[in-house]
């Protein structure tokens, strides 16, 4: 719980925006202590103290804090987005994981598929055709063969010197 101004001189931040006595038994000073002024004016902008007021007393005590700190967030967010308040939040936050998972889903299909690429090795039937929708091979200039590539390290295929080949592109 957040200080409470029974144990302290200040007033709760409830208590000094709306210019009245803190008393020990207010039910704001525990969920809007004196150093969070602006918590206050925001949930009082949007809900009104008095609404406030009583949304916390049909609260049970052990959710008050939870439900003011609900109250606080969705208070922020109607004041940056009076139409949306936290549903605009979240539906940006929704396709950007949707957005996100597109991307993931997209690099781990490349990942198999140059780890499938990369665990083939090319036969002697293979030789002279390409397969243009998996890329990563050249042709020698002057052999017609077709010689294997990995982006991943610094040497073509499998004894392409033997073939006649130029080596990496």
């Amino acid at each position: 719980m957040a200080s409470s101004s029974s144990y302290s001189n200040s007033p709760c931040a409830a208590c000094k925006f709306l210019r009245r006595k803190c008393m020990p038994d207010c039910i704001f000073a525990p969920y809007f202590p004196p150093e969070e002024p602006q918590k206050f004016a925001n949930v009082h902008k949007i809900f009104g103290a008095s609404n406030v007021s009583k949304l916390l007393n049909e609260v049970a005590p052990h959710q008050r804090e939870d439900a003011v700190n609900s109250l606080a967030y969705e208070a922020e967010a109607r004041i940056k987005d009076p139409v949306y308040g936290c549903v605009g939040a979240i539906s940006v936050l929704q396709r950007q994981v949707i957005r996100l998972q597109k991307e993931l889903d997209a690099t781990n299909a490349d990942l198999i598929r140059y780890a499938c690429n990369a665990n083939e090795m090319p036969t002697s039937s293979q030789f002279g055709r390409r397969n243009m929708s998996h890329g990563g091979g050249s042709f020698g200039q002057n052999s017609g063969m077709y010689y294997h590539y990995s982006p991943w390290n610094n040497e073509p295929g499998e004894d392409s010197n033997e073939r006649g080949g130029e080596g990496n592109m």
